[in-house]
């Protein structure tokens, strides 16, 4: 069931751009961690307003590929602790699979073939 429109997804969107940014702050990760969470912050803003979706600008990456590269992101980020080698680090790592889980289950939810309205 597709309960996440082009719109909401776009919110949603916004929102994890600012949980990334807010990270390192609110769980006191710290190098690496922390560093990744900002990149990523500034990676998933650049996709956002770059898709063909309501909150996109330039509308130059189709809101099917920007489905498909949350379906990557998501994984990724399950497992980036462990390959990366902070999974000792708890909070970290449970930041970074919670993010990952969440991603995936917004991916499972979204319409990305719904028509995308301005």
């Amino acid at each position: 069931m597709k309960v996440i429109s082009p719109r909401m997804h776009g919110y949603l969107d916004f929102l994890t751009v600012i949980l990334f940014l807010l990270a390192p702050t609110i769980f006191g990760l710290s190098d690496l961690p922390a560093l990744l969470a900002y990149g990523l912050a500034v990676i998933h803003l650049i996709v956002t307003l770059a898709s063909d979706f309501p909150f996109g600008i330039v509308k130059i990456i189709p809101f099917t590929v920007h489905g498909w590269i949350e379906r990557i992101v998501g994984p990724t980020l399950i497992a980036i602790p462990f390959i990366l080698g902070f999974s000792d680090d708890e909070t970290a790592r449970n930041f970074y699979m919670a993010a990952g889980g969440v991603i995936i289950l917004v991916g499972v939810l979204t319409d990305y073939q719904g028509q995308v309205k301005d």
